[in-house]
């Protein structure tokens, strides 16, 4: 199926056969060698590779918020401070990523391309719902390499234009798949991280609110999880924040970001247990 430099530039038969709308089952028709879950591992022992937490989301009522810390961690060592977790999977929605670092970025990818790939195809985008099975069965075809330690547990949140609303989705590491209402986190400090969350959701937040509130679950995560990096001021490495409205997707400026945070941490240096009474 690769390109032959030296051919008369006619594309392979695979990409003139009628097939599927899907890209995994093109692939895994054609050279399913490509496929994550097909990859070939040791037989013992489990590979030590970097991990990433925390991913965090809340929905108010113009959309949703989908935010991550920026730490991966390889055992008791910080891998890397300032990994990206969040991405946009199409126009109207993202998705965050806890588990195996690398893997879970190919698998972002690939979730990119089979929402690409279905629209080109079928000439409409697939809706949200069906985005979010899509990516389940992703997540279950990983199970195999989940055994040996290589997990990847995602969260999904976007704009539903049928039912003009945000919503969210969580997984579990066999691809079960949960939608959640208001807020939901994942990843080693998401237990911390929905307790801030649980604390101070309300039904009716504005953007601003929903994108403080975020941020703020994020570094209550940091304080109890040693997985979670906490923003980092002297660095100016800041939580990924992105909004998905009815107008797309949109990830805030590092400029944006940095004034939530240093709002945060100020009102910390007033009250180091957390804002006790109101979120802003």
């Amino acid at each position: 199926m690769e390109a032959n430099p030296r051919s008369t530039g006619r594309l392979p038969a695979a990409f003139l056969t009628p097939g599927s709308s899907s890209f995994i089952d093109f692939l895994g028709a054609h050279q399913p060698e490509l496929l994550p879950r097909n990859r070939q591992l040791p037989a013992q022992g489990v590979l030590e590779a970097p991990h990433g937490t925390t991913i965090v989301a809340a929905s108010f009522p113009g959309g949703v918020v989908l935010a991550g810390d920026r730490r991966a961690t390889m055992g008791n060592v910080i891998a890397q401070r300032d990994i990206e977790k969040v991405f946009p999977a199409d126009e109207y929605s993202a998705v965050g990523i806890a588990g195996t670092a690398g893997l879970a970025v190919e698998m972002v990818k690939l979730f990119q391309l089979e929402l690409e790939h279905f629209e080109k195809v079928e000439g409409v985008s697939l809706s949200l719902e069906g985005k979010a099975n899509r990516l389940s069965t992703m997540i279950r075809s990983n199970l195999g390499m989940a055994m040996q330690g290589l997990a990847v547990v995602p969260l999904f949140a976007g704009w539903d234009v049928d039912r003009q609303k945000g919503r969210i989705f969580s997984y579990d590491v066999t691809g079960g798949r949960s939608e959640e209402h208001g807020f939901a986190a994942t990843g080693s400090g998401s237990l911390f991280a929905r307790g801030a969350l649980k604390k101070l959701f309300r039904e009716d937040l504005t953007e601003g609110q929903a994108t403080t509130l975020v941020v703020q679950a994020l570094y209550d995560a940091a304080d109890d999880d040693s997985a979670t990096g906490g923003p980092d001021l002297a660095r100016r490495i800041y939580p990924i924040v992105t909004v998905i409205t009815d107008e797309g997707f949109r990830k805030l400026t590092e400029a944006e970001s940095s004034e939530i945070v240093r709002a945060i941490h100020e009102r910390r240096l007033e009250e180091p247990d957390g804002p006790r009474a109101a979120l802003l």
